[in-house]
């Protein structure tokens, strides 16, 4: 497995990931129209507009195919981390996790990481330490506010 930056290039596929890990793991729990909403907001076109506006991506590259993708807004905040149904429980997601935080964090990071994750998603992110905020919420899809708190580096 390769954890390299996502490139323009890697879009359509990271695009395809995203529909078929939503459409696996968390889409059969919204209204029809609110997944058709979901997958017209996070298609090749909203993930470029995401690497335009400055947000971190970095892929999984398992034998030449990109098996999972993770974004990361404003070095706080995981917007997308989908791993392909085909390629799960293999370290994938946890790879992804690390390449994250590791390119997030740095001086005036303030020490903290949030997800809106999915039902699916929730224990995965409570083996990372993420603590749940607030119940369970809906906007198009079901999502549980998640935040982890890290010691800063070199903090008394």
């Amino acid at each position: 497995m390769q954890i390299r930056l996502l490139e323009p290039a890697d879009i359509p596929a990271a695009a395809a990931v995203l529909r078929r890990a939503a459409e696996t793991f968390f889409l059969h729990e919204s209204a029809p129209e609110d997944a058709a909403g979901f997958l017209a907001q996070h298609d090749a076109a909203g993930l470029r507009r995401n690497l335009d506006a400055g947000f971190v991506y970095h892929a999984a590259v398992v034998d030449g195919m990109l098996a999972g993708f993770i974004g990361v807004r404003g070095g706080t905040h995981v917007f997308h981390l989908f791993v392909d149904a085909a390629y799960q429980r293999r370290g994938i997601a946890r790879a992804l996790w690390d390449a994250g935080r590791a390119a997030a964090l740095g001086p005036g990071h303030p020490g903290f990481f949030t997800v809106n994750a999915s039902n699916f998603a929730v224990p995965f992110y409570a083996s990372l330490g993420f603590e749940r905020t607030a119940p369970m919420q809906v906007d198009k899809v079901r999502y549980n506010p998640m935040r982890l708190s890290m010691p800063l580096v070199g903090a008394a």
